[in-house]
């Protein structure tokens, strides 16, 4: 029944994100008061999504670095400093939404990449190294990579951030990595199925909670909320091109190319969202909550273009069930 249940989820995925924005939207003053919960939903999120992973392809991956450094070298430093350029074009004088592009780049790769390289033959084990490390590394790039390009503009508890991404990403992540590798694989095959769902609902609570807080902006859609929206298109597309270009000019194979195209471009955007939402006023959050709008369609889309380069035939949606975790 639950795999059943699973399965008509993904198959209103594309439209679960917009749909949970709205709810947030249409129900600000009644969702704005759970923002407390918003950080212990996503733990768990971050749990069902990382059972699947084990610190063997981790190991794998480290004789061959490059590919793991290159795309480390987009999410942290190309696209924060892109992010920031386009910051200073446009809304120079508004430093929350400054922040809030930013934030919206600089937070880590999301889980969900794992299952889009999957579904369109990627290099996995490169995936899942990445989403490890950069998981590892977030409580200290992410505060501190906003700590150097935002400075003293807007406020910021830097330690209060690295504390909620230890819980939200950090400790569920390497729990679950644990419980892996202690069961074979076993919590994976058994647990796997049956927490998906559950996963998924999550993401629609976690995102609706936190497009209440910045409800009062959305409900009186102008041109400047045009204009975020759009930069914010652009550069969520950017990461996706800037990995399928630098692992095309390397002359890398299709599934390293494959790999960068989508952990260039996949944020865990709902982290991004709840910590906008917890450590920073509420404009900061507009970016973020708006970059939710765009994530899976975007990755929808150039997986598409990679099926029409490569002409690939994609797996099953039942193939990578157990492994899915669309939350990020």
């Amino acid at each position: 029944m639950l795999q059943q249940f699973n399965r008509r989820l993904e198959r209103f995925l594309p439209l679960l994100t917009p749909t949970s924005v709205l709810i947030g939207v249409l129900l600000g003053n009644h969702l704005s008061g759970f923002t407390f919960l918003s950080t212990w939903i996503f733990a768990f999120m971050t749990f069902s999504g990382s059972i699947s992973s084990s610190f063997k392809e981790f190991i794998k991956v480290l004789t061959q670095p490059v590919p793991l450094f290159i795309t480390l070298l987009i999410l942290h430093i190309i696209m924060p400093l892109v992010a920031l350029g386009a910051g200073h074009l446009f809304y120079a004088q508004d430093a929350f939404t400054m922040t809030g592009f930013i934030l919206a780049m600089a937070i880590p790769t999301g889980i969900s990449s794992f299952v889009w390289v999957a579904i369109y033959k990627g290099n996995t084990a490169l995936t899942l190294s990445i989403i490890l490390i950069d998981t590892i590394l977030s409580p200290l790039v992410v505060p501190y990579t906003l700590s150097l390009l935002v400075g003293t503009q807007v406020e910021m508890d830097t330690y209060a951030m690295m504390r909620g991404l230890l819980l939200m990403i950090v400790l569920p992540s390497m729990l679950g990595m644990l419980l892996n590798q202690w069961t074979g694989g076993g919590i994976r095959d058994h647990w796997g199925p049956r927490l998906s769902p559950f996963s998924k609902i999550a993401m629609g609570i976690v995102v609706a909670i936190n497009s209440s807080v910045v409800s009062p902006y959305l409900r009186h859609f102008n041109a400047k909320i045009l204009g975020i929206a759009c930069t914010t298109l652009v550069l969520a597309s950017l990461g996706y091109i800037l990995g399928w270009l630098i692992a095309r000019l390397l002359g890398w194979e299709k599934d390293l190319v494959i790999a960068l195209t989508f952990n260039g471009g996949m944020r865990n955007i709902s982290a991004g969202a709840v910590m906008a939402v917890s450590y920073f006023a509420a404009p900061v959050a507009l970016p973020v909550v708006l970059g939710m709008l765009f994530q899976q369609s975007l990755a929808s889309l150039f997986g598409y273009l990679i099926n029409r380069r490569y002409n690939l035939k994609r797996k099953p949606e039942s193939g990578v069930v157990a492994d899915s975790n669309f939350s990020a």
